[in-house]
Order: C-alpha cells, then structure tokens, then sequence
C-alpha cells in the first residue's frame, strides 16, 4: 500500500488483472488505455521487448496527462528461446500450453512511470514450472479460463492448481504487474 498522497496515477492498460493487483494494494488510479502499436522483434531480449512497450504505452498516456504519473506495462513469456505473447486464437493458445505442459518457462513483466520529463522502468521476472496435462485436460483448462487476452494463454490468478506446480519468484508478475517492484519504482517518484 502506497505509504503517501501521490500525484494522480494513470494506469495505461485496459488489464483487469493489472487494475485488480492495484486495488488490492490500495492505490487510486484512473485507467487509459494506450492506444499503440506493440512491437516484438525477435533481436530483443524479454526484458528489452517488455521495457521498450510498457515505455511505449506510458509515454502515448503522458503526453496527454503531463500532471500525472503514468503507469505502462508489458508481459510476455519466454520457452525455448521465443517470446509468447497473447495467443490470436484457441489453437495458437493449446499450441503455447501444450509446449510448456511439464516444464519450466519465465514470465516477463517491464514497467514503465512517466511524468513530465521524469521517467523510469523496472523489469522482474518469475520462473513457472508447469504440470504435465493431456490435451484434453489442456482443452478443458483453456475453455474454462478464456485465454486470448493473457501471455502465454493461462491465468495464473484463476489456475486453481490445476496447471501451476511451482513459481519461483514474484506471483503478481506472472498475473501481470510486479507490486512489490512498483512500489519501489514508485518511491523514485516520491510517491
């Protein structure tokens, strides 16, 4: 929970997940979602794809709120050496869960807080260790969690055990925001 007032607090992503984690830490905040383009080229690491899109979104959100302290965020997957964002489709959803059943994989977040001309990112990553499912098992967890707006098509806050055996690391960043990193950035900002 944010120990001060601080300036107004823009969340620049339509997340549910991300606006959920801020509330259940007690920060008021408006949302506005960017409205950009994200890149994933395939030279950039995790760290760099996640910093350079959630810089990206908070700097398209502060140019038209300079008085207040923005807030951009991304997160992806890394297995194997790829980057899984959200999947296009079910399929491409089974496909990325499927890979991962029985194994390890990291889950990249990058944070991005800009006000006026003062700026500042953060990176964190967890490491999951997935069970190992049978497609129909993999099928039944998808349709039952809707997967197409979640980086590498789960929900890590609605598995119910059925999916995660183990997290290595920050929980929040595989929903989608690392708090305990935010609230650090945050006191950068004296907030």
């Amino acid at each position: 929970m944010p120990d001060a007032p601080m300036a107004p607090l823009i969340l620049a992503s339509a997340s549910p997940r991300r606006r959920d984690l801020l509330a259940r830490d007690g920060y008021e905040f408006t949302v506005v979602p960017a409205d950009v383009v994200e890149i994933s080229p395939p030279e950039l690491t995790p760290a760099e794809l996640t910093l350079y899109n959630a810089r990206l979104k908070a700097r398209a959100v502060a140019e038209a709120h300079p008085e207040s302290l923005v807030l951009g965020v991304d997160t992806v997957v890394a297995f194997g050496g790829e980057v899984f964002g959200k999947p296009r489709d079910m399929d491409e959803a089974l496909t990325m869960v499927t890979r991962m059943s029985g194994r390890v994989h990291e889950v990249w977040s990058g944070g991005w807080l800009a006000r006026g001309t003062e700026e500042s990112g953060f990176t964190e990553v967890t490491r999951v260790r997935f069970r190992a499912l049978a497609e129909p098992e993999l099928r039944a967890y998808l349709a039952r969690i809707g997967p197409l707006d979640k980086a590498g098509g789960y929900a890590a806050q609605d598995d119910r055990g059925e999916l995660i055996a183990h997290v290595e690391g920050c929980f929040d960043n595989v929903v989608g925001l690392p708090m305990k990193m935010l609230a650090k950035a945050l006191k950068k900002f004296g907030s």
